[in-house]
This record gives C-alpha cells, sequence and structure tokens, in this order.
C-alpha cells in the first residue's frame, strides 16, 4: 500500500569555477560575517561555511562548501586529478567529519553545514556569490523531478498489517460492525 509519488522539487545549486577563483577569500569573510553573534559584528573565517583550497605548488585555488557531517571517517581513498596533478579526496571533501577539524565551529566544535544564506529576509543568491567578482560562484535554482516514497503514518502501518494479515474484507466488515454500534 506504501508507494511512490513524482514531484517537483526546487534544486538550489552554488557552482564552482575554478579557473576564475583568484584566493581573495572575500565568500569566506562575507560568510563568517554573517553567520557571527550580532549579525556582521565580526569575521572569522574559521567559522565561515566556506572555504578556499589553495595548492601552492600549482597555484590552484578551490572553493568548498561544508556539507553534511559524518560521524565516521570516510572509508575510501580516491585521489582526483587536475590538469595532471593528483590530490587526495580529503582536500576537497565537503563533509565535517571525526578525522578532521575542517567545517567545524571552532569554539565548541560543533559541525558547520552551508544553509545558502536561506534567512530572512529571503536573499535573491547567497552572500559568498554576491561577494565573488570574480564569478567563480554562480547560483542556480532549478526545479527538477524527484520519486519520493510515500510515507504511511502510524494508523495507515496499522491497517496494512490487518490487511495482510485477515485480508481487506474481513477489515472492512469489521469496521462496519464498529460503525453500526457507535
Amino acid at each position: 500500500m506504501s508507494g511512490e509519488q513524482i514531484t517537483k522539487k526546487k534544486v538550489k545549486v552554488i557552482k564552482i569555477d575554478p579557473s576564475k577563483c583568484t584566493g581573495c577569500r572575500s565568500c569566506e569573510l562575507i560568510c563568517s560575517a554573517s553567520h557571527a553573534t550580532p549579525k556582521y559584528g565580526s569575521t572569522n573565517p574559521a567559522k565561515a561555511r566556506i572555504r578556499v583550497m589553495f595548492k601552492p605548488l600549482e597555484n590552484i585555488y578551490l572553493p568548498v562548501m561544508a556539507g553534511e557531517y559524518t560521524p565516521a571517517e570516510c572509508p575510501g581513498r580516491y585521489s582526483i586529478i587536475i590538469d595532471g596533478q593528483e590530490y587526495g579526496e580529503c582536500a576537497f571533501c565537503r563533509a565535517s567529519c571525526p578525522s578532521r577539524d575542517l567545517f567545524k565551529e571552532p569554539d565548541s566544535g560543533l559541525p558547520l553545514k552551508c544553509d545558502l544564506c536561506e534567512s530572512d529576509p529571503t536573499l535573491e543568491k547567497p552572500l559568498c556569490v554576491q561577494w565573488c567578482y570574480h564569478e567563480a560562484l554562480t547560483y542556480e535554482e532549478r526545479e527538477e523531478e524527484v520519486t519520493e516514497e510515500v510515507k504511511l503514518d502510524q494508523m495507515e502501518v496499522a491497517l496494512e498489517s490487518l490487511v495482510d494479515r485477515y485480508g481487506l474484507e474481513k477489515i472492512v466488515e469489521g469496521i462496519a460492525r464498529m460503525a453500526s454500534k457507535g
């Protein structure tokens, strides 16, 4: 009785073009300022939900947004090759995990996650995108069709279980008897 339904979902994405990133770190500063208490009261890039990674020998800058927290260290050790240079996957990983302090709030150790500046009032674009003068960060919204599993509430789960055990006819007869008594 449970099933799937197709719905439209608004997908919000910050796209990164590392070839345009100059390493100015204005995205880090505005992000940390907007999450400061009071808002815009201070800047501390360690509290930003975006970090600009830098490989000095290759002169590559790559902005990375904080993603989901993972309670365990990643089991895989893959490498990423950019312009013939090999990088470990941790170099560009978005997750906050026990094996590194990146994307953890420096005072409390709690994991940080990019919220796309979903605040009140709602912004047209996240602040890091607005402050990226070299357009290394761009914002895109689009609608996608997604298949979602329809979750049953507790009563539906119970009824489904009864129907599986006794059959639909018996359940309907029982409900009809109860309705006539009540």
